[in-house]
């Protein structure tokens, strides 16, 4: 047989190969089909501004993706980055210290009456870290199901603390996953500090991120960032124990959120809506395709930075934008703090104030 034959055989048997892989190796997800909504035009409430490159970053270079950020009653800083650490900052951004490592993910940050940091770690679960450093585990399972992705953290006046596990299926290192799958595999928890019991507050969530409890204490929000939206649900009154949609079809995939304990709720979209991906989302059988590719080949989020201000109802009030994503981009979380707003992302490598609007 000629060289050339022997070749084009061996391509061929490398394709053939190759296709299998792509149409029939196994796959860690069970995705099922959902067709979203068409996304919103950028125009009115969400018309592109650059008041985002503003932005002054602080810490730069000292860690890399503050997640979520919180200010203590000394007005010092914290952000808690990839590699585990926490750290501390002065209010001017100066003098950067490791305020404790948890060895995990810290994620969601806020602080409790007496202090103490509460975190959402995604790999270690609800912790709370004394002002001394000393780190406490609260919880690290509901009903029998360990949290997986714990995200984000908000306390209420009468000091019970919710919480969102993202995924129980999935770890924050194989987030995308639970994203492609698009299953209800998220949580809203509650952590009753007095009994240091955890209950399930709302199941079936797609991947249940920020959370903030409303300045009133009547409800508390979770976002729902693969149905791009943001859920209520009603702590007291004659709606007590429902859940409604506070805000839906987003222009961007939404992360955290917060309450700044008056009119305001600040909503992160960490990155604006694929095309591409939301292709695939009523294509099951094409998302396990996408699953095997190589990473640089699987979808990846547009720069672009963006955060909305809502009023009490779920209306877009503020309206901050980076189209470049120069200045400040994949945002995170919002925190308002004496008329400052800090932004935290898990790709920068700085902190992100600016005043607030």
């Amino acid at each position: 047989m000629k060289t050339w034959a022997k070749i084009l055989i061996a391509i061929g048997a490398v394709v053939g190969l190759l296709v299998i892989y792509l149409l029939f190796w196994p796959v860690p997800i069970d995705p099922v089909a959902w067709t979203p909504p068409e996304p919103p035009r950028l125009r009115g409430v969400y018309e592109p501004n650059s008041r985002l490159a503003a932005v002054e970053r602080l810490g730069e270079g000292v860690g890399v993706g503050p997640e979520d950020i919180a200010v203590d009653a000394q007005d010092r800083i914290y952000g808690g980055m990839q590699d585990g650490r926490i750290l501390r900052f002065q209010s001017d951004g100066s003098l950067p210290e490791v305020f404790a490592d948890t060895g995990g993910r810290p994620l969601g940050l806020h602080f409790d009456t007496d202090g103490n940091l509460v975190v959402a770690d995604a790999y270690k679960g609800l912790l709370s870290i004394s002002p001394d450093g000393a780190i406490t585990v609260l919880s690290t399972e509901q009903g029998g199901v360990p949290f997986r992705l714990t995200d984000d953290v908000d306390i209420a006046a009468d000091g019970t603390v919710y919480f969102s596990d993202a995924s129980s299926k999935f770890p924050n290192d194989q987030y995308m996953l639970d994203l492609l799958e698009h299953r209800p595999n998220g949580r809203l928890l509650a952590y009753d500090p007095g009994t240091q019991t955890t209950h399930l507050v709302l199941d079936e969530l797609y991947f249940a991120n920020g959370v903030a409890v409303s300045p009133d204490q009547s409800f508390v929000l979770v976002v729902e960032t693969s149905m791009v939206r943001v859920k209520r649900y009603w702590l007291v009154g004659a709606r007590k124990g429902e859940s409604d949609i506070f805000i839906d079809n987003l222009p961007g995939y939404p992360d955290g959120i917060s309450s700044n304990g008056k009119d305001t709720f600040w909503l992160a979209l960490a990155s604006m809506r694929d095309p591409g991906l939301e292709t695939l989302l009523p294509q099951p059988f094409l998302r396990k395709v996408i699953v095997r590719l190589p990473q640089f080949l699987q979808p990846a989020p547009q720069k672009y930075g963006f955060v909305l201000g809502l009023d009490m109802e779920g209306r877009v009030v503020y309206n901050l934008q980076d189209p470049s994503g120069e200045s400040y981009y994949f945002v995170t979380s919002v925190q308002e703090h004496q008329g400052m707003l800090y932004l935290g992302s898990v790709e920068e490598d700085a902190i992100g104030r600016l005043p607030v609007p």
